[in-house]
């Protein structure tokens, strides 16, 4: 069954909505029977990659905060992330276009390593303070999970996949996405924040026992012995 996930890699609580699904995963029987799928969403296609500027005073002009209210939210979310064993250095976050960074994750998804290429993002940016729109950062984070060198330098010196991006953001628009990160269940159901992990496990339980009714398991043949057939023939 498959999970698709719309997130953006500089939205804090993606990173521990991530965290927190994977928890439930954990708990989930059947877990290896999950397909799971990243998608692309940005919260700010117009932002401009500024890499001397903290995430604060971004925040303080593009929500007219007080720099003093944007320390503090930054200071809650970390504290968030802390719970789910992440580590969060919002002080050193590079303010980064993510538009290249999800172009990486989609050549990653060609690959089958789409969630490790946002784990790589994730990291990079909420702990490790690295621009996520550089190019070498991102060929970088593709060497950290087996990506070719050549064909990414390639799909990130060009335009390939930016329709891939753009579909995502589109879809997002129809399956009723307002904000990431945004979960759906095989096309049913949807779980919208990083909820707790047991809310996950629900939303994972209810969906995956409504597609397996309709998607049975194949019956598998462990031995085999004289059988008579449809012809009269028995052997």
């Amino acid at each position: 069954m498959k999970v698709e996930i719309w997130s953006d890699v500089m939205c804090p609580f993606c990173y521990i909505g991530k965290r927190k699904f994977e928890k439930a995963l954990e708990q989930f029987p059947e877990r290896e029977r999950i397909e799971i799928e990243w998608k692309s969403f940005q919260l700010n296609p117009d932002m401009k990659t500024e890499p001397g500027r903290s995430i604060n005073d971004y925040l303080s002009e593009v929500k007219g905060w007080e720099p003093s209210y944007a320390e503090e939210v930054s200071n809650h979310v970390t504290k968030i992330a802390s719970e789910v064993g992440l580590e969060y250095n919002m002080d050193q976050a590079v303010v980064a276009n993510s538009f290249d960074a999800h172009r990486f994750v989609q050549y990653a998804k060609t690959k089958g390593k789409g969630d490790a290429a946002e784990e790589q993002l994730f990291k990079a940016y909420f702990t490790d303070g690295k621009n996520t729109a550089d190019h070498e950062t991102l060929l970088d984070l593709g060497r950290a999970i087996g990506l070719d060198d050549v064909e990414l330098s390639k799909v990130l010196e060009g335009n390939q996949f930016a329709d891939h991006v753009r579909k995502d953001i589109y879809e997002a628009q129809q399956v009723g996405a307002r904000g990431v990160p945004f979960f759906v269940l095989d096309r049913k159901y949807a779980v919208s924040g990083a909820q707790q992990p047991e809310t996950f496990l629900g939303a994972l339980k209810k969906s995956f026992a409504e597609w397996e009714k309709a998607n049975p398991a194949p019956l598998i043949t462990y031995a085999e012995g004289a059988t008579c057939k449809p012809d009269g023939s028995c052997d």
